[in-house]
């Protein structure tokens, strides 16, 4: 993690250094010297690091060294960020003064004396402050001269290139011969591989295959193949098999020799034979022959190593059938090789397949009525290695031996880490990809130790926590949440995250994190990273192992709780996190030895107030706040956060208003309040942060309350906030009168705005005439991509410009009261999901709905893309007509793969055109009484008409 760190930091010196020098903040000492040689011993300490962090794992001196560094860096970040922030703090009281002074132009200015010794006593403060920090820089220049001094001792070499070094962690040179005997599961995962092999499935087109098999270390891929590749029925297909471990680093010489070798043992090259001449050698010999060519442990994702071995020029030789088969850790080794839609993901082994691979090592030696006195030991310790064949294979082997149930418990009841085999058998492979990782990366995966097991994590509210670390440095035209999601990529391809939560575009939006692969980022973190339990009782105090402690996790009692009234060794600490907690008071004094804290997570609490001395956490980036049941406002001194990029506050439903000097936050990117149902307004100074890209939720006042009311963030103010991007509520619509202020918003130039939602709740129904004009005034920008509408009181949608979204992927529209025609919809050209809720005045679907005009169209499509649709609570719809009679040319949801239809009880019956849509795979039917009973299965007498679909649910039935 340090060559992460000195990256960053080395971005922050010269930030600092050359940006900010000009501003009207002087140091003594020589400050700016010292950081710049600070900054030159820190570049010749990073040309080795890599090869340090390598040998750390052999060598515990080298391991210290990198501690001693570490802790220098860090410091050297935390005075540098106090300089920034004291710069930050001076544009903001410039800022503040200018507007002071703009705002009494107008007015008669009255000249109040200014006490001189107030003035001098400001100005030596500042004097002092910043020869403290000149001090700390010189202090901390001295001790990096000591350390860089020390590296000569190691005799390190500068990275030639990145990657796993063998001699540090040898590699298992693989071969195609397999123990049959000794495989449990796969069944699945055989027959889909044989198929593709032996061309069982429709791959017409194409001359060659090649199938990567994908996943974590560890979980069976090589396993895999050499079950498949020793089959029978493969042998007897292939006229030529050959097997390839190629590792890392990706040689195509060696390659090329190795394939030649397998093709003929008596064949022998010398070193000096160029690439090309073998390579002819090889197309040669395979030409018109059907090769199945398998290369084992595949790294490299560099296009040009690919293409320089010619493979693909060479299959093209081969007989029609022949196969490539790679195994790999790295999706991008799939796309390199242009093979993604063939490519097959090894997941985890079933429970009882684990035991069955349990059981036949550890029972090996065993008799059968010894072994039954183990067996629910083992079980549960099968259940501790989370279906991953590599981990159950090293504590079956590890409990073999064992000949008591108090040695195989203790394996059970122990950390992962602290079993000396699964770290020399599972931690050294896992190591190879850690080591695979840009070392920017690295970091980013180690702060998901923070987290406890199982954690689902959120991935914009990940790429937010890295960014409070400093983790995504700025590189020029790339923006921070951009190299986020590079990063997170990055993670997702090599395998280190599973179980992914996708949104209605496919996209990853949440995911987990095998348990082995958390145990491994706590073993590489167990000095920086501490999951706590706090015991309940007063006065707590919570202590930890050393000041090395930079990240902590609390887990809290069930019941409520005081926040600890004092930390040992915190000081350092730069996470703090207590999730879900039931705590009531936050300790001021604790919070003020916290003042390194970049991010602080205090969701869940009952606390009914914060204390002002959050305001002196200055390096604090991050807070979250969400689902406070009782806080009722923020303290003024949170403005002062001057280096705040997210504050969280969604669910904060007693929360009733925001401090008035939020413009001060002028590094504030995410702004979260949805939900926050007692919020009347957002103050107006929000719409000032040119750096706020993120506002999940706009809160339209009724200026019922005239006091204050310039100080309330107008729908208008909206209109200068071209940069906000992702997804925008705004609620209380119905508190909206004119159409002019609402013009104002402009939300046809946010063309970063890819999911909007409005809602109209709340308003005078009786004057809620203007709903539509509303709707009108509000036309988003085209490039939108979803759209919900709440309690909207138009009767109709005729006069709404939606047809200008043509990007437009998912409609939901719930509780218009009033509306009796649903809106015209179909020719929306990208629509994929629409949801309609609770229309209660609709009792007709008809050919509106599919935005025929006139009830006549000639020809075309409508609803093109259209994938999921649902109808819920629409307790008066009667007909679905779905066709106009004798337009044949009419093609009417052609994708459609889903219909569910819920609380419709007087609905007659579906639609005729159902029977021409070949890809409607699911059809669900609740609470609708006459369907129901209609359309019951092999009963009913519509069921023939919906017999054809695939997946079939009516309740009742």
């Amino acid at each position: 993690m340090a060559d992460a760190l000195i990256s960053v930091l080395l971005e922050q010196l010269t930030s600092v250094v050359y940006e900010h020098t000009k501003e009207a903040v002087t140091l003594v000492l020589n400050a700016e010297k010292d950081v710049e040689s600070f900054s030159n011993k820190l570049k010749a300490i990073q040309a080795v690091l890599e090869d340090a962090e390598k040998k750390q794992v052999t060598e515990a001196r080298v391991g210290c060294w990198l501690e001693k560094l570490k802790d220098v860096s860090y410091e050297m970040d935390d005075v540098l960020d106090e300089w920034s922030t004291e710069i930050l703090r001076q544009q903001v009281e410039e800022k503040q003064e200018e507007e002071a002074e703009n705002a009494s132009v107008a007015k008669k200015k009255v000249c109040f004396p200014i006490r001189y010794d107030c003035f001098c006593f400001g100005q030596v403060n500042k004097a002092i402050h910043h020869h403290n920090i000149a001090r700390r820089i010189k202090e901390l220049n001295e001790k990096l001269t000591l350390i860089a001094a020390e590296k000569e001792m190691y005799g390190f070499h500068q990275s030639t290139k990145r990657g796993p070094d063998e001699q540090l962690i040898q590699r298992q040179k693989t071969t195609s011969l397999v123990d049959i005997s000794k495989i449990f599961g796969r069944e699945e995962e055989k027959e889909i591989l044989l198929c593709k092999l032996l061309r069982e499935s429709s791959q017409e087109g194409e001359r060659f295959l090649v199938i990567p098999i994908v996943g974590m270390g560890g979980m069976g891929k090589t396993t895999l193949t050499q079950l498949v590749y020793n089959h029978e029925k493969v042998t007897a297909h292939f006229d030529k098999k050959v097997w390839v471990c190629v590792s890392d680093p990706f040689d195509e010489n060696k390659i090329a020799k190795a394939i030649i070798e397998s093709l003929d043992k008596n064949e022998t090259q010398k070193s000096s034979i160029e690439l090309e001449t073998l390579l002819l050698w090889i197309k040669t010999h395979v030409e018109n022959k059907k090769l199945l060519l398998v290369l084992d442990d595949v790294w490299t994702e560099d296009q040009t190593k690919w293409e320089n071995l010619k493979l693909p020029v060479i299959m093209q030789s081969c007989a029609e059938g022949s196969t490539i088969l790679v195994t790999t850790r790295k999706q991008e080794v799939a796309k390199m090789m242009g093979a993604t839609n063939s490519m097959i993901h090894l997941d985890i082994l079933n429970d009882k397949d684990c035991l069955a691979l349990f059981n036949s090592i550890a029972f090996l030696d065993r008799e059968k009525d010894e072994s039954n006195e183990f067996e629910a030991i083992g079980a549960e310790i099968v259940k501790k290695c989370k279906g991953l064949p590599l981990i159950v294979k090293t504590l079956s082997s590890l409990v073999r031996y064992k000949k008591t149930k108090e040695e195989w418990r203790d394996v059970l009841n122990s950390k992962i880490w602290e079993l000396e085999e699964v770290e020399e058998q599972v931690f050294r492979p896992l190591l190879l990809s850690y080591y695979d990782l840009a070392p920017t990366v690295k970091p980013c995966l180690l702060y998901c130790a923070t987290f406890p097991k199982d954690h689902e994590f959120d991935k914009n509210n990940l790429l937010e926590l890295w960014m409070s670390q400093g983790y995504l440095s700025w590189k020029k035209n790339h923006e921070k949440r951009r190299i986020g999601l590079n990063y997170f990529e990055s993670l997702v391809t090599r395998s280190f995250f599973q179980d992914f939560v996708k949104d209605y575009k496919g996209n990853i939006i949440g995911c987990k994190m095998h348990d082995i692969v958390h145990d491994f980022v706590q073993f590489l973190t167990r000095k920086e990273c501490m999951i706590a339990e706090v015991v309940e009782g007063a006065n707590q105090r919570i202590e930890l192992a050393c000041d090395m402690v930079r990240h902590l996790t609390l887990v809290t009692p069930v019941g409520p709780f005081a926040f600890p009234t004092s930390f040992n060794n915190c000081k350092n600490l730069r996470t703090l996190t207590i999730l879900d907690s039931r705590m009531t008071t936050i300790s001021p004094s604790s919070i003020l030895q916290m003042k390194c804290l970049r991010t602080l997570n205090l969701s869940g609490n009952i606390l009914k107030e914060l204390p002002r001395e959050l305001g002196e956490l200055i390096h604090l980036r991050y807070m979250d706040l969400s689902s406070s049941k009782a806080l009722k406002e923020l303290p003024d001194a949170v403005c002062d956060l001057f280096n705040l990029q997210t504050l969280v506050l969604d669910w904060c439903r007693k929360l009733e208003k925001l401090p008035k000097a939020m413009g001060k936050l002028i590094n504030l990117r995410h702004l979260y309040v949805g939900c926050c149902n007692k919020l009347k307004y957002l103050p107006k100074e929000i719409g000032s942060l040119k750096s706020l890209k993120a506002l999940d939720c706009f809160y339209v006042c009724d200026h019922g309350d005239e006091e204050g009311k310039d100080e309330v963030m107008k729908l208008g103010d909206l209109g200068i906030m071209d940069q906000i991007q992702g997804t925008l509520w705004i609620v209380r619509l119905g508190n909206a009168k004119d159409a002019g202020e609402v013009e104002k918003a402009q939300l046809r130039n946010k063309k970063h705005l890819s999911v909007l939602g409005l809602d109209f709740q709340n308003g005078n129904e009786e004057q809620r005439k203007s709903d539509e004009e509303i709707l009108k005034a509000l036309q988003p920008h085209q490039n939108l991509e979803s759209l919900s509408i709440w309690y909207c009181h138009c009767t109709t949608w005729s006069l709404y410009r939606i047809k200008s979204l043509h990007n437009l992927r998912r409609v939901v529209l719930r509780y218009w009261k009033f509306c009796d025609l649903l809106p015209p919809l179909g020719k929306l050209p990208s629509l994929e999901i629409l949801e309609i809720f609770s229309m209660h005045n609709v009792k007709k679907v008809g050919v509106d709905f599919l935005g025929i005009e006139e009830g006549i169209e000639t020809g075309g499509i409508l609803f093109p893309k259209l994938k999921d649709l649902q109808f819920v609570d629409m307790p008066n719809w009667e007909e679905w007509e779905g066709i106009i009679k004798d337009s044949f040319d009419i093609t009417i949801m052609p994708l459609l793969s889903s219909l569910g239809i819920d609380g419709c009880p007087k609905l007659k019956g579906l639609p005729h055109l159902l029977h021409k849509i070949t890809a409607l795979r699911t059809l669900t039917i609740e609470d609708c009484a006459i369907l129901e009973r209609d359309y019951k299965k092999g009963m009913g007498k519509e069921w023939p008409k919906i017999s054809h679909i695939p997946d079939i649910t009516i309740s009742g039935t």
